[in-house]
């Protein structure tokens, strides 16, 4: 049995330059790992079965991302061995923390080992990158710059802040936030080192507090809160989390202690702790 972490992400910004042919959009964003998030068992079968055993998130076995990576490890290598999955959720279900993808990543690099199949990080997460855009970054497991798709990452050296983490109570769709007519898609690129001098906002944060009130008001409240900790206060990705930025854990607690919802505090990573558990 191998029991293994499935870290949290959040977007420290997030911008929509434009809409390719496709319908996927051309981005740049910041992914900020955290040291919270998921949990995930594993198990080898002999045979070439992949069990799934979750009573939190409802989704069915055939679309969840969870099999779908290990199918599609089997696949790619012609591996005939199973596995006996167990997904211990914490991380909400549409709230921009990319715990689905990060599931799907840490089961790719979870039997990659076990099965002994020998892919390297970069066939890994060009893998991953089939299953979602936001797979990759968790594969190679380092807090990044990204533009394409959210797949050309760049590893970065973040400040290792904490975060209080909010959840508003309502769950918001990427396919509708990214489809939708008003969504702002003609944002100017910036570069690295413009980010670090004068931040960077959400592209989609105005739209979702617009579409989804309950957003609106879960930032509003962490905006005062977090001021008075000399934090700030954003979306995370397409909603519906949001989170304020802060220098001290004890800040945060104290804000997760006075907040109306449920949410999580952590510290940012700038490297998941998976490699470090995957057995040699």
């Amino acid at each position: 049995m191998l029991t293994l972490p499935a870290p949290a992400k959040i977007n420290l910004f997030l911008n929509i330059l434009g809409r390719r042919s496709d319908g996927y959009h051309e981005l740049q964003t910041l992914f900020q790992l955290l040291d919270y998030g998921d949990e995930l068992s594993f198990e080898v079968l002999p045979q070439s079965i992949i069990e799934l055993h979750d009573e939190t998130t409802g989704v069915p076995p055939d679309q969840n991302l969870i099999v779908k990576a290990a199918y599609r490890l089997q696949e790619a290598t012609g591996c005939r061995q199973g596995a006996r999955i167990t997904l211990h959720k914490k991380l909400p279900a549409g709230g921009g923390l990319g715990g689905g993808s990060s599931d799907a990543a840490t089961t790719l690099l979870a039997l990659n080992a076990l099965w002994r199949t020998g892919l390297s990080l970069n066939e890994l997460a060009t893998l991953g990158a089939r299953l979602g855009a936001d797979v990759p970054v968790f594969v190679l497991g380092k807090s990044a710059w990204a533009e394409g798709i959210g797949d050309k990452l760049q590893a970065l050296e973040l400040p290792e802040k904490w975060f209080v983490v909010l959840h508003p109570g309502c769950n918001v769709s990427t396919a509708a936030i990214f489809t939708h007519p008003e969504l702002t898609r003609d944002k100017a690129a910036i570069t690295v080192a413009a980010f670090f001098e004068q931040g960077a906002e959400n592209a989609c944060q105005g739209l979702v507090e617009k579409l989804y009130p309950p957003v609106a008001e879960a930032i509003n409240w962490l905006e005062k809160h977090a001021a008075n900790h000399s934090g700030t206060a954003q979306m995370t990705g397409t909603g519906a989390c949001v989170f304020a930025t802060l220098d001290s854990e004890s800040s945060a607690r104290k804000i997760l202690a006075d907040s109306p919802w449920s949410g999580f505090i952590a510290k940012g990573l700038n490297q998941s702790p998976v490699h470090a558990l995957l057995p040699n």
